[in-house]
């Protein structure tokens, strides 16, 4: 009798290897229906021009955009060496002033200056000299540095906020043609927690562009190592200076005015000891700016009035620019103070 042969019916394979093979045909089927049917329903006006009237409003504004970059020609009235850019450091009491000019005067010349009196010459660059100036808190001040200012460094305490003294000096600002403004925010190490001092940054950042203009810069000092800030972030500020091209107002490149750095009185001591009102021959010392001087025109001085000039001439430049020096070696040149005097 013959014997028939059973056969095992089949089984299905199963286990985490077959159910992976599964889940990638299944992908891979779902991503060919996927691209059918989007082949089938693909628009071909997808990225042609939807409205006529929109399109023509998104050029014009694109147009706008583009025009307001745009500034009239100025003539440059430099002469071949221009005179030092003026940066004022401007601030309330307590918020950092001394110490950044001290900063910035030892990154730029490898010298510790311990108390910066009256304004300070330096060379940063093989054509470019920059002077900077602290603002005291007093109106005059600020009026006076408003008018000569190339670049005005607004110290800003992070841990109190803008003070009244800020918004003096913008509005003083506006009135003298409004020259360039960079924020710095200090005491920044006053904030423990990284979450409040990046809300209180980026509060202050809008409200600085209120006042300015959106996107001007800001920087951030973190806080202090011995007697300066940290070295990072003094080169970084002390490079956007360097770099930084200053347009010239309109007002100031058509006058002639001389910021003075330094005072002498040459009236005879006997005279002025026998009458102390006596008429007073006084020489001012400083970079002619703007147009040229003439012999016949009349000197404004602020406090003291319009007054006859009797000579002007030309002496040595004392902070020279390098010449024919491959590394640019930077110099200092303290000046004196300004101070009162009479005039009869």
């Amino acid at each position: 009798m013959e014997r028939k042969e059973s056969h095992k019916p089949h089984r299905k394979s199963s286990g985490g290897k077959k159910l992976k093979k599964n889940q990638q045909k299944k992908s891979e089927m779902d991503k060919e229906e996927s691209r059918e049917k989007c082949n089938k329903e693909r628009n071909f006006k997808a990225f042609s021009m939807y409205s006529a009237v929109r399109a023509g409003r998104a050029a014009r504004r694109a147009l706008d955009l583009a025009t307001k970059k745009h500034h009239l020609p100025v003539p440059i009235r430099t002469v071949a060496t221009p005179p030092p850019y003026v940066i004022v450091v401007v601030g309330p009491p307590k918020v950092g002033k001394t110490t950044l000019i001290r900063s910035l005067i030892k990154h730029y010349t490898k010298q510790k200056v311990v108390k910066p009196i009256g304004p300070i010459t330096i060379i940063s660059g093989k054509n470019k000299k920059l002077t900077f100036m602290e603002c005291n808190n007093d109106l005059n001040s600020m009026i006076d540095l408003a008018k000569v200012a190339d670049l005005v460094l607004m110290i800003i305490d992070a841990s109190f906020g803008f003070e009244m003294e800020t918004f003096e000096f913008l509005n003083i600002l506006q009135v003298h043609g409004f020259p360039k403004v960079m924020g710095v925010l200090t005491h920044l190490d006053l904030f423990k927690q990284n979450k409040r001092l990046n809300k209180i940054k980026k509060r202050l950042k809008h409200r600085f562009w209120t006042e300015i203009y959106q996107g001007a810069k800001l920087f951030y000092l973190s806080g202090m190592i011995g007697d300066g800030y940290h070295r990072r972030e003094i080169m970084n500020l002390s490079r956007f200076i360097s770099v930084m091209k200053f347009r010239p107002l309109v007002w100031r490149s058509t006058h002639p005015y001389v910021l003075v750095d330094r005072v002498e009185d040459l009236t005879d001591p006997e005279l002025v000891k026998r009458n102390p009102t006596t008429a007073r021959t006084v020489s001012f010392y400083g970079y002619s700016r703007g147009i040229s001087f003439k012999p016949s025109i009349k000197i404004h001085i602020p406090g003291v009035g319009d007054l006859p000039m009797k000579d002007v001439s030309f002496l040595p430049d004392p902070c020279p620019l390098p010449e024919e020096q491959k590394k640019v070696a930077s110099h200092v040149a303290l000046q004196e103070p300004l101070f009162t005097f009479l005039l009869c």
